[in-house]
């Protein structure tokens, strides 16, 4: 992206990796507070899989987590194995195995520059000792002295959209000659033996465990072990390998290879990945009703499912959005091969979505009447309470030719219940017969329970969305006028999260029309501060006050209207840009009132900021005045009007946020309609991530 320096997050890892060797953690990451803003992003991370840091990228200040605490108050904050879960007891701050970590900031003076995590295995003393505690403190002076001077240079680190993975060296690195002597070894041996890096993936097989396991040896490199054999599947057996890797402790699992062969699995981890060794077991009473409680996680197991999805739901925004993480989260995690979800409305079934069901299917549900409660879904909705059917016999005895028209064999039929109500109905399906366990079905319904939540605050959100686009859509110009000699087009893309409206606004408005047509125009552009129904009415405003002035001159047009909003005084300030452009003569007449400037691309493919003087927002002083600028638009020449929310990005400088706008401008094929500009300006903010402010532009073209 232009204008944004290269992170240099890797200059930060001489003091991570001399802290890591002498305090004995194995995992740490080093949080930078981001520019402007009070979140912390994280810039370098080490000794945990991607996969399982991606709720950690961003954590607030203010969040009421332990890293945020160690920054807020200004002091490091220690948590011995299983305090996490005492002392911070929100689901996404809790992990369910044996660790240690600290937090602590990192200081220079008054300047905070972030923070810097480390965990230690579940075998670490309840108390930090006091060695360590140097150590910590030595390496948070190191990185604040780094990022100082980086900052005086120029040249400042930041934290980049994905963290830069700190891999540490190994104590000592085998030969090729001494590497080949180590797998003859493993491959000499009676039982089998694989390794697995920390992501899980397999990086080392022996043919003795290819053979126990019953795959190739080239089947299974590469791959995670239970997506690579469907009997390892079992959330039990990666709750293992998860356990292992978070608290670097050893430990193991026994399962039933089909159709009776019993195998022992012994997890070895380190700070590089696990070591796995692989034996023929005894059907032990333990050992099977481990691998026959087929999905029946492991209390540890089943809480990181819950946390994971608890976290995952509450950034859901749309039901399209719970529909789909439901989808990705429950079905792999409980083993299910089908879902639907159900909610009341007018006394009927409805259905929001569903996963591997046929057309047919869901419409036969979709649309059924809740009374009498001839379908599950129905009847589960006015009872409240679960209903469980593990084989087709079970569901017919109650409803008689739904097994065969559902084309499953076992389902979970979960009531999704919000402020005490009954919203929904979730139905989660298996293609074989299945015993649920008391512990499975406890689970089931206590993930109803965050999926009911969450559906409820979807819907809220879906209404309120609704009912703000119309409102919003019915403030801005349904169409822009027709008008002689000039190409025009205009966009409005909604920030990608929130559900409220905002204060962004175009107008276009004929000037001085005579005989032969329009020959001068207005065109305003602006942006009311905040995102609610007040900003929206404002904007109402600011726009009729615009129309009731327009063909004054410029400064004259928002001095009007900056009257208007002082005298109103609705606690919001307005920034606005406001052009008279006249036909004829092919010339602009500018005038702004802090909005930023307008890029004009010139036939010859240069691209300008116009220079406009700069004038206060709306609403703020009530005799401000407001110089204008004239300059050319001969024709053929393209002017661009927009709003910050095409420009602004969290890090980066205003000014090379419109050098890269107008980069873009100036790349665009010349010629080209103004729609089909407007789309391609557009599509590439679509790129951008969490834009946390809408989107407004308006483009103009004088032509023959």
């Amino acid at each position: 992206m232009a204008g944004l320096s290269p992170s240099r997050a890797d200059l930060l890892d001489p003091p991570l990796v001399r802290a890591l060797r002498k305090t004995g953690a194995y995992g740490a990451g080093i949080y930078l507070l981001a520019p402007g803003e009070r979140v912390l992003r994280l810039a370098v991370t080490s000794g945990l899989p991607r996969r399982f840091i991606g709720d950690w990228l961003r954590v607030p200040v203010d969040a009421g987590e332990p890293l945020g605490d160690a920054v807020e108050n200004r002091r490091l904050v220690w948590l011995g194995v299983r305090e996490m879960e005492r002392r911070y007891a929100r689901p996404d701050d809790v992990t369910p195995y044996p660790l240690a970590a600290a937090f602590v900031p990192i200081l220079r003076g008054d300047t905070c520059w972030g923070a810097i995590a480390l965990i230690w295995p579940g075998n670490h003393p309840d108390e930090l000792a006091r060695d360590e505690r140097d150590i910590i403190d030595d390496t948070t002076t190191r990185l604040a002295d780094l990022l100082a001077g980086a900052e005086r240079e120029g040249r400042p680190v930041r934290a980049s959209e994905e963290p830069h993975v700190l891999v540490r060296p190994r104590a000592r690195t085998p030969g090729h000659e001494e590497a080949q002597a180590a797998a003859g070894f493993a491959e000499r041996l009676p039982e089998g033996c694989w390794a697995l890096d920390l992501d899980g993936r397999l990086t080392y097989v022996s043919g003795s465990a290819a053979k126990l396991v019953g795959a190739d040896v080239t089947e299974l490199l590469g791959a995670r072990p239970w997506d690579a054999l469907p009997w390892l599947s079992d959330p039990v057996f990666e709750d293992r390998y998860r356990a292992a890797l978070f608290s670097r402790q050893p430990g193991s699992f026994t399962a039933l290879k089909p159709p009776e062969r019993w195998l022992r699995f012994q997890l070895y981890p380190d700070a590089f990945g696990i070591s796995v060794r692989i034996t023929p077991a005894s059907a032990a009473p333990g050992a099977r009703a481990v691998s026959e409680a087929r999905a029946a996680p492991t209390r540890a197991g089943a809480l990181y499912h819950m946390m994971q999805l608890a976290t995952v739901l509450t950034e859901a925004v749309s039901v399209r959005d719970v529909v789909d993480l439901v989808a990705s989260q429950i079905m792999p995690a409980l083993d299910a091969q089908g879902l639907l979800m159900f909610v009341a409305e007018g006394g009927r079934l409805r259905a929001l979505g569903h996963r591997g069901y046929r057309a047919e299917a869901v419409a036969h549900f979709d649309g059924a009447s809740l009374t009498p409660a001839t379908t599950p879904a129905a009847r589960v909705l006015a009872d409240g309470a679960p209903a469980f059917y593990p084989s087709p016999e079970a569901l017919a005895a109650h409803f008689p030719g739904l097994p065969e028209l559902s084309g499953k064999s076992a389902w979970a039929m979960l009531p999704l219940i919000a402020t005490g109500r009954t919203v929904g109905c979730c139905v989660i399906s298996y293609e074989r017969p299945r015993e649920f366990s008391p512990e499975e079905r406890g689970i089931m319904s206590s993930l109803a329970g965050l999926i009911a939540q969450a559906l409820e605050r979807a819907r809220l959100h879906d209404t309120r969305h609704h009912l703000a686009r119309r409102l919003q859509a019915g403030l801005l110009p349904r169409v822009l006028p027709r008008v002689p000699g000039l190409d025009v087009a205009a966009r409005y893309l909604p920030a990608s999260h929130g559900m409220e409206i905002g204060g962004d606004f175009y107008d276009l408005i004929r000037l001085d029309e005579d005989g032969s047509g329009t020959v001068s125009v207005a065109a305003a552009i602006g942006d009311v501060q905040g995102h609610n129904v007040t900003a929206a009415a404002l904007m109402g405003q600011v726009r009729t006050a615009v129309h009731a002035t327009a063909g004054e001159p410029p400064g004259e047009v928002l001095a009007r209207a900056n009257r208007l909003l002082t005298d109103l005084d609705p606690g919001l300030f307005t920034s606005c840009l406001y052009v008279q452009l006249d036909l004829s003569a092919r010339r602009l007449s500018l005038s702004t009132a802090g909005h930023p400037p307008p890029l004009v691309r010139y036939p010859d493919g240069r691209v300008v900021a116009l220079e406009v003087p700069p004038g206060p927002l709306l609403g703020i002083e009530p005799d401000a005045a407001y110089p204008a600028t004239e300059t050319g638009l001969p024709e053929g020449a393209v002017l661009l009007l927009y709003t910050d929310g095409l420009i602004e990005r969290p890090g980066i400088d205003i000014g090379d946020a419109i050098a890269e706008l107008a980069a873009q401008l100036g790349g665009a094929p010349s010629g080209r309609p103004m729609d089909e500009l407007a789309d391609g300006l557009l599509r590439h903010a679509r790129q951008t991530e969490s834009r946390s402010d809408d989107i407004a532009l308006l483009l103009l073209s004088p032509v023959s």
